[in-house]
């Protein structure tokens, strides 16, 4: 599973990346998280608003921060 963060690395990009890492260590599942800083990687995605979660080439969330509880549903949910 690939997880991926686009963002600049605000602030809100890094509490991003801190709750998906959360969610992976709790659940205990394989995944990469990676962060995605390049203006024009992140609108290839069609993204306006960041910070934004991608599982699986599958944007799930932009402009908001999703808490570890949300992303663990939709990591268990395979999305």
């Amino acid at each position: 599973m690939i997880i991926k963060i686009l963002g600049t690395g605000c602030p809100k990009c890094k509490k991003l990346e801190a709750n998906a890492l959360a969610a992976v260590a709790e659940l205990g599942i394989e995944a990469t998280v990676e962060k995605v800083t390049d203006l024009d990687k992140i609108m290839d995605y069609g993204v306006m608003m960041t910070p934004a979660l991608v599982i699986n080439e599958k944007v799930v969330a932009s402009g908001k921060i999703f808490a570890v509880s949300d992303i663990k549903t939709l990591l268990s949910k395979g999305v």
